[in-house]
């Protein structure tokens, strides 16, 4: 009887083509915890500790109420750049992140945790008035993200695929790793991909909405 051989994913396998002189890739930081298969995609968390995020008011405000950070600024899927809001009333205020997509509306007085910031405003002896801003500029360089598994049912940042691991690796609880990723740049053959297991096709698409927008074209 024939012997039937199974080969395994070769690194890099669902690679199409890349931008010259390794342009398309970086080498990331893989977090705690994780294992990353030869193949697969990742998603961005930041590391809240590691991040400076400072509230502000808009100096020509009617009104003088304050806002003040959480005592963890930031969560893991906070993004760098600034947050914007702007008061809708005297107790209101409708946020932005820094790509412009809407977060949410903080209420004075009530602690506000949306979008990967968390800060509470206190009304002041001068109510707000509709056009008021406050900001929240978040300071996040490269080192202060770290890549872990797509999980497509995650909540911390990990739902967003954002690159593609050439290699594979697993970390323990308490190091992280660096490995060789696709990053930008890119098309890569998506029947090559090791897609979490359980996946849908309809949250392969989302994927792969997501990985266009960093340059990273799925092909089928």
């Amino acid at each position: 009887m024939p012997q039937v051989l199974t080969e395994g994913r070769r690194p890099g396998e669902a690679i199409m083509s890349e931008a010259e002189f390794h342009r398309s890739r970086d080498n990331v930081t893989i977090a705690f915890s994780q294992t990353i298969e030869p193949n697969s995609l990742l998603g961005q968390v930041a590391v809240p500790a590691d991040v400076v995020a400072t509230p502000s008011a808009a100096a020509g405000n009617t009104g003088n109420a304050t806002i003040a950070m959480g005592a963890q600024a930031v969560t893991s899927k906070v993004k760098d750049g600034r947050y914007k809001g702007i008061a809708t009333d005297a107790t209101h205020v409708h946020w932005e992140d820094p790509d412009g997509n809407e977060i949410g509306t903080s209420t004075h007085g009530a602690a506000f945790s949306k979008g990967g910031v968390k800060f509470t405003i206190t009304a002041g002896g001068v109510a707000n008035v509709a056009g008021d801003e406050y900001y929240v500029d978040v300071a996040a360089d490269g080192e202060d993200f770290q890549y872990v598994a797509y999980n497509p049912a995650g909540v911390d940042g990990s739902e967003v695929p954002v690159a593609y691991s050439i290699y594979g690796t697993t970390t323990p609880a308490d190091k992280t790793a660096s490995l060789a990723a696709i990053t930008r740049s890119a098309q890569i053959n998506g029947n090559c991909v090791a897609w979490p297991a359980g996946i849908t096709s309809a949250q392969k698409a989302n994927a792969a909405q997501a990985l266009a927008k960093t340059g990273i074209i799925v092909r089928n």
